[in-house]
């Protein structure tokens, strides 16, 4: 079995159980599994066939992004001055031109972008299915790259004629999401530990598809044991939505659909009142917070520190390409660490309590025990930085800190189970110039209607 040694490194978070932090350490890797870590001054490590010397690094487990629409990523920068609404509805007659090339090309080069950010793991939630689209288009990508993926089978059926948002001809009809669901399914999803791939059901929203998918969704979901996963309480006019429609709450109306549990994970969640977020820490429903796309899209600010200390386990994510217009993971704990301090406590969200919320509480929200923490028997999903650069000049005292504080980093090192997808900060596992030119030329083909 190969093995590989991250050797001498400067500073390493492994963000395990007692979030130690180590200097002068090592890593040992044995066919892709952590084995053991330690710290030269403590303990010689053992020899392996790949060495990688490390001393100019501060290295943590590899990110984990817990919400994307990557597809999103062939129109950025639209629809640059409206909410959530608003914003959907200049976007909708462009992406129902969207085809099965342009769903692959576009999530290989969202999960490239993820990768140079020092992601190893990534959900996608893929909503919208029109012309020759698939959810089989972005795990292709996915494979191909080389990322830990799990694909979110998202769904609209609920169009502008029954009281949705979205025009009808991008919804779909129930009976078909649901048959291709469970084709999913049954086709990819892995069980085992360590699993590369992994399928979730993921019904797009309260306004866009019906009580019945929802409810129905979550009876699938559970006969296999798979994830669920939403959008829910985004922006006021969610919330609008859902009292005018539902007569409840958004919270509410997730416990009354069946969407809460342990296997289940929302994404925003701005406008959760307190009842809400107690709702979800009792039973230990999920969280992904989306900094930049809320503020891009003035949604608000997410209560994170009260989610966090009611007990709700919070994950960080990007969001699509065309609310956040950019997929650097580590850019987006800054942003979190900093949008909770606005209101006057610079005490509200530290460094390591974001970086923690996009390692270990991001693989606990995707119902994961096997990635998020640099410790034995976890997957070999490593970041590794420089921090010899301008970037981290003065901040060597607390390179750790410096991740989320300094400027966004991208990556030196990226290792997804063991196997090196970085090395010296360039992709090793595509051909990135020949993807970023398809990439674009397909985009304005997209948005020209060409």
């Amino acid at each position: 079995m190969p093995t590989t040694l991250l050797a001498h490194i400067h500073t390493l978070a492994t963000m395990d159980d007692m979030r130690r932090e180590l200097h002068d350490a090592w890593v040992f890797i044995r066919d892709g599994v952590i084995e053991t870590v330690g710290s030269h001054a403590d303990t010689p490590p053992p020899t392996a066939d790949t060495l990688h010397d490390l001393r100019h690094h501060v290295v943590i487990p590899g990110l984990v992004n817990t919400h994307h629409h990557m597809y999103q990523s062939l129109t950025r920068c639209i629809a640059q001055d409206l909410e959530l609404f608003g914003w959907l509805k200049s976007l909708y007659p462009i992406w129902a031109r969207l085809t099965g090339e342009m769903v692959y090309v576009s999530a290989k080069l969202a999960m490239a972008e993820l990768m140079l950010s020092g992601c190893t793991t990534s959900s996608d939630h893929l909503y919208i299915y029109p012309n020759d689209v698939r959810i089989d288009d972005e795990i292709r990508a996915a494979q191909e790259i080389g990322i830990r993926f799990h694909a979110a089978r998202g769904s609209m059926s609920v169009g502008e004629s029954k009281g949705g948002l979205p025009p009808d001809r991008v919804v779909e009809d129930e009976g078909a999401i649901l048959r291709d669901t469970r084709r999913a399914i049954e086709t990819y999803h892995d069980t085992s530990r360590y699993a590369m791939l992994r399928v979730v059901v993921a019904p797009c929203s309260p306004f866009s598809v019906s009580v019945d998918l929802m409810r129905e969704a979550a009876v699938l979901a559970r006969s296999y044991g798979v994830s669920l996963h939403t959008h829910l309480a985004e922006n006021d006019n969610d919330v609008a939505y859902s009292l005018e429609t539902f007569g409840q709450r958004p919270g509410v109306w997730a416990q009354d659909v069946g969407w809460v549990g342990d296997d289940v994970w929302h994404a925003h969640c701005v406008k959760l009142e307190q009842n809400e977020i107690n709702l979800f820490a009792r039973t230990e429903t999920g969280v992904c917070h989306c900094p930049s796309s809320n503020m891009r899209l003035a949604s608000g600010v997410a209560p994170v520190r009260a989610m966090r200390d009611a007990g709700v386990h919070v994950g960080i994510g990007v969001d699509g390409s065309a609310s956040n217009d950019s997929g650097h993971l580590l850019a987006e704990v800054r942003q979190a660490m900093l949008l909770q301090r606005i209101g006057g406590d610079p005490a509200r969200l530290g460094a390591r309590e974001a970086l923690w919320m996009a390692t270990r509480s991001g693989a606990l929200v995707l119902g994961r025990d096997d990635i998020g923490a640099i410790t034995p028997g976890m997957a070999a999903d490593i970041a590794a930085y420089r921090i010899d650069g301008v970037a981290f000049s003065g901040a060597q005292h607390d390179p750790v800190g410096g991740l989320a504080f300094c400027q966004p980093a991208h990556v030196d090192l990226l290792l997804i189970q063991g196997r090196a997808v970085v090395q010296s900060g360039t992709l090793t596992t595509v051909d990135l110039p020949l993807l970023i030119e398809r990439h674009n030329a397909l985009s304005l083909q997209l948005i020209r209607n060409e």
